[in-house]
């Protein structure tokens, strides 16, 4: 017994009593504008290319791209990440085709921009993965090692032809030291001030983008541990915050989400910038497999996974659900 009646004396649970209870108590709130979708965009095809390890998503055409913006922004979603697939034969060791105006992400960049203008923050993939024939993020040196330096000559070109293209946000994910300032250099030398940096503050060496590889055609030999991090330090992504802020980040980014989840929740205690997560290639295959094994709910899960990473601190999420987990969150 107690002053306040019968055991037990305070009893949680009456705010779990309906739905709507439930609902108004929410601590944290998920909304289509919190949601940006990730898309690949393939040279050379005619009709949209399924990625098999992850059920759903394509490589799209240059038209299936904009009908896929059109479809994003019609849900509520903020934005849209591109990625550029180039043709096998054009891919080379400094990964010239990224930088070509007239290449597939240059040109998917304007494709958007003509369909969704501003109403659809576009973003772009700003690194040289996607366009070596070696798969790395930069250009090597002559021991085979990726050179720093000559990279960030490199993505300062890639910067330039994708504001150039019209994206609103470059995101610079190669984790080469000193990039956000290159960037955001090369950017204000042209006088686009205007476009954002979306910072890769930390971006983990994971198991988990294994099928991105697929996605992007990826011809990686070797692994990326020399330039992403490890995913046993926290430590390090603040030192890498502190860095990227100081040379002009206007927003940051941990990736991947999910397995990450205390380094986020640090990174958003510390900033007073916008924090994205991207739920990654693997998180999404997750998922997709064990749904259709029938081992879990799909649609619960996607939204639970998704709640937690808004949680722990994310305000944008990247995630290749956005449109759909949108619909569903107009419909709730």
């Amino acid at each position: 017994m107690n002053s306040y009646g019968s055991f037990p004396g305070a009893r949680p649970r009456r705010l779990r009593t309906t739905p709507a209870m439930r609902r108004m108590v929410a601590e944290t709130r998920l909304s289509p504008a919190d949601l940006i979708l990730p898309a690949f965009v393939r040279e050379g095809i005619s009709e949209p290319a399924p990625i098999s390890a992850m059920p759903g998503v394509v490589q799209h055409t240059r038209d299936t791209l904009r009908k896929a913006a059109v479809e994003a922004l019609e849900a509520g979603v903020s934005g849209i990440m591109l990625f550029g697939v180039p043709e096998d034969e054009k891919k080379d060791g400094a990964g010239t085709a990224g930088t070509d105006p007239d290449g597939i992400l240059q040109v998917a960049i304007r494709d958007v921009k003509a369909e969704v203008g501003d109403d659809l923050v576009i973003m772009s993939d700003l690194c040289l993965d996607e366009y070596t024939d070696h798969g790395h993020c930069g250009v090597l040196d002559a021991d085979g090692r990726v050179d720093n330096d000559a990279t960030l000559e490199r993505y300062a070109e890639m910067a330039q032809v994708q504001a150039d293209a019209g994206v609103h946000v470059v995101g610079p994910s190669g984790m080469m030291d000193g990039q956000v300032g290159v960037v955001r250099d090369a950017l204000d030398t042209i006088g686009k001030e205007d476009v954002s940096i979306l910072a890769y503050t930390a971006k983990y060496s994971s198991a988990f983008y294994g099928p991105f590889r697929e996605a992007v055609g990826s011809s990686l030999q070797g692994d990326r541990k020399t330039y992403q991090q490890d995913p046993a330090n926290v430590r390090e992504s603040l030192r890498e915050l502190a860095l990227d802020l100081e040379e002009g980040a206007d927003m940051v980014m941990v990736k991947p989400a999910g397995p990450y989840l205390d380094v986020l929740a640090k990174v958003a205690e510390a900033v007073d910038v916008p924090v994205a997560a991207y739920q990654i290639s693997g998180e999404y295959a997750m998922v997709e497999a064990a749904a259709e094994k029938g081992w879990i709910d799909r649609d619960k899960a996607i939204l639970e996974t998704l709640t937690g990473i808004r949680r722990a601190g994310a305000q944008m999420i990247l995630t290749y659900w956005a449109t759909e987990a949108a619909r569903k969150l107009r419909e709730s």
